[in-house]
């Protein structure tokens, strides 16, 4: 196949680490010819692009597509889009994300070109303003008939957009965003070597998040129940990785409730220290009140560790209550506290639930098998158009 990708920029994140490995596995696995369509834009989180120029596969920077809106801006992308899709001429678009997915469904349909959009995260969703919630909808209805198929990173997401009437069920498909397992099913160090690192002790109990220190990722109701945790098991140490820009503001609260000592921030690091980090946690936790389906959770769970969640978009497809995981509602504190006291009080509880989860979740989140998955939806939405030109 010829596949063009089209994202809006090429961050440390999952939307686009999940594009990358789709298009390394078409590229590498399936003897695809691939072409990388993305904006210039990189940001606090690192970029994917040192990555994806090692590849050997076609990439392409997009001057003018940049994810803050801008009429003129847009317009520009759009006809970079077109000039470029025209001149790779590829079987088959696959969009990504809101910005690029609105334009590049628009310059395919424009080229006549077959399409499909993944549903990373809804468009619309909590927090926005009234205006902008409903003109993201209005954007993704138009653009929803613009491409052949829609593909969900969950069943949550096409739940949404099917109930907001951007588009039907049976125009939906589910494939879970894949990820390298092996790293999360070994340690690529000893945990004891990587905790000592960080000064956890062996006794510790370590309750970790995975994150941008960035508004909706929620990590001000771990901080709120943080307290009433340590209360009932001062061993607890919570452990953050990731950066933004409400670390100072984090950093304040938690000194404010006497809690310094309790808190690790590990910063901003490359994508291959997750899995030794996360091996280095006994609970994880996802505090997002706007997900997708969060790729730390499957990570967790692949790695053995239980995880709690809020119930938001994707999480209950993974976190399964009693088996997996707790399920708490958004935005609470009180039952995420006692979730998190229970846990970090009993091991037993810790060591079934993850090993529960890794034995449900492994093969089903390996990028492998989202690959797979995605290349036979690319080829019925191509024998489709084959029959309607017939």
């Amino acid at each position: 196949m010829r596949v063009a990708h089209i994202i809006t920029r090429m961050i440390i994140g999952g939307a686009q680490q999940n594009t990358l490995y789709t298009v390394e596995d078409q590229f590498r696995d399936y003897g695809d010819e691939v072409s990388l369509m993305t904006g210039p834009t990189t940001g606090p989180e690192g970029t994917l692009i040192p990555r994806a120029e090692q590849g050997g596969f076609d990439l392409q920077i997009i001057p003018h597509l940049l994810r803050s809106l801008s009429p003129l801006n847009d317009w520009r992308a759009y006809r970079e889009l077109i000039a470029a899709l025209r001149d790779y001429q590829p079987d088959l678009v696959h969009t990504h994300s809101s910005k690029a997915g609105i334009l590049g469904r628009a310059a395919a349909w424009h080229l006549k070109l077959p399409c499909v959009h993944t549903i990373h995260g809804a468009a619309f969703h909590f927090g926005q303003s009234p205006l902008h919630y409903h003109a993201y909808i209005a954007a993704e209805k138009w653009a929803a008939r613009r491409c052949d198929r829609l593909i969900s990173v969950c069943d949550a997401m096409t739940d949404q957009y099917v109930a907001a009437g951007i588009t039907t069920k049976d125009r939906c498909d589910t494939v879970y965003s894949g990820m390298e397992v092996e790293p999360f099913l070994t340690p690529p160090r000893p945990p004891e070597e990587v905790r000592r690192e960080l000064g956890i002790e062996p006794g510790h109990i370590v309750i970790g998040k995975v994150a941008r220190l960035f508004h909706l990722k929620g990590h001000k109701y771990l901080i709120e129940a943080a307290r009433q945790v340590v209360d009932a098991q001062p061993q607890v140490r919570f452990l953050l990785v990731g950066d933004g820009i409400l670390r100072a503001e984090f950093e304040q609260r938690i000194a404010e409730l006497g809690l310094t000592e309790n808190f690790i921030f590990a910063g901003l690091v490359p994508p291959e220290r997750v899995p030794e980090l996360i091996h280095a946690m006994d609970i994880v936790v996802h505090t997002s009140v706007w997900e997708g389906l969060a790729r730390v959770l499957p990570q967790g769970l692949i790695a053995g560790k239980p995880v709690v969640s809020y119930d938001v978009d994707g999480a209950r497809e993974v976190v399964i209550p009693e088996e997996t995981g707790y399920l708490l509602p958004a935005e609470s504190i009180e039952p995420l506290a006692q979730a998190l006291i229970e846990l970090a009080a009993d091991p037993e509880k810790r060591a079934r639930f993850g090993k529960t989860g890794r034995e449900r979740f492994t093969d089903q989140f390996r990028h492998e098998t989202m690959t797979r998955r995605l290349r036979e939806i690319y080829q019925r939405v191509l024998d489709e158009r084959s029959r309607q030109q017939a």
